[in-house]
């Protein structure tokens, strides 16, 4: 983890066939948005679409996702908040990775 509160998938990345998500945001917006909405913040490759996004989260992370929003911010990174299904939890997977 670096310190600006992401998760990044620095091991993985060499070793598995992981082209989109790069990290995921373990800041205080995003555990709020785990807590309370069910959501997961990633940081994705730029070059990344919403349903390539999708298929590599679920396959990841084991979960279903309902919706994904992406937004580009000025300094070229590329953000998706993805909403996971009924009976997935956020808080888990973060768990699950030792962001919590």
């Amino acid at each position: 983890m670096d310190k600006g509160g992401t998760f990044v998938f620095e091991d993985l990345t060499m070793e598995s066939n992981i082209k989109h998500i790069i990290s995921i945001q373990s800041g205080e917006k995003a555990t709020r948005l785990m807590q309370e909405q069910n959501k997961i913040t990633f940081i994705v490759n730029p070059m990344s679409n919403k349903i390539e996004i999708k298929i590599e989260a679920e396959r990841l992370f084991d979960i279903k996702i309902s919706s994904i929003n992406v937004m580009n911010r000025m300094n070229g990174q590329k953000i998706a908040i993805a909403k996971l299904k009924q009976g997935y939890n956020a808080m888990d997977v973060a768990t699950r990775l030792g962001l919590v």
